[in-house]
């Protein structure tokens, strides 16, 4: 069975989706976590995304493994463990431009669709439901305002011990949603049979066991038809 979750940067995707996963006891890929190590990996290089020939020599250089410890997800980048380094800003605004693009997309669609085919998954991301996994049996499409999302991801920055600048940080959501939404290649956008689910006022857990009930109906349907 396959579950898409997609949604716009700061709706608690990966949360979420890691949570039902366990509760369902399928496998969580995250699909973001990858886009973010090859954007790791072109920053780190400074690889200009323009020049197409560039692009793809960069590309053959990386590998990319999401291992689980205990639980933990763990993402590595050519075997170095880059977990935190991935979820720097800077990172976030760089894979919602990489990953608009062909060549980045093609180097990940297949894994993605071969751990789909053989695994029960929750996969999530921008272009799940609409593109990856058109046939899964339960698409969500998980949202909250843009007040909402800032504050969630200011608060996490300040745990981190960084001294964030919430109205920067909501400039920088709309401008991702604004860039997310009109790209040309799979952009964001609610797939026709899925479950729309606004999380701005329902707790981390609301979300999961709504995501569990509706993953048991889907599973029941399946049965029957």
């Amino acid at each position: 069975m396959n579950i898409a979750i997609d949604g716009p940067a700061g709706a608690g995707k990966s949360t979420i989706a890691r949570l039902a996963a366990k509760k369902l006891g399928f496998l969580y890929v995250d699909t973001g976590a990858m886009y973010r190590a090859i954007a790791l990996y072109l920053l780190w290089n400074d690889t200009d995304i323009d020049n197409e020939e560039e692009l793809h020599k960069a590309l053959d250089r990386i590998n990319i493994n999401i291992v689980y410890d205990k639980g933990v997800q763990h993402v590595f980048l050519n075997f170095q463990d880059v977990s935190a380094e991935i979820r720097s800003e800077k990172v976030s605004i760089m894979a919602s431009k990489s990953s608009a693009l062909q060549p980045v997309r093609d180097k990940l669609l297949d894994i993605q669709k071969s751990i789909a085919a053989a695994n029960d998954v929750i996969m999530d991301g921008r272009d799940i439901g609409t593109n990856i996994l058109p046939n899964a049996e339960l698409k969500i499409y998980l949202d909250a305002s843009t007040e909402v999302r800032a504050k969630r991801r200011f608060d996490e920055m300040k745990n981190k011990g960084e001294n964030p600048d919430i109205e920067s940080i909501k400039a920088n959501i709309i401008a991702r949603d604004e860039q997310d939404m009109n790209r040309k290649i799979a952009p964001l956008k609610k797939a026709e049979d899925a479950v729309h689910i606004d999380s701005s006022y329902m707790s981390i857990d609301q979300v999961v066991e709504r995501i569990v009930t509706l993953a048991g109906e889907a599973a029941k349907k399946a049965e029957e038809n």
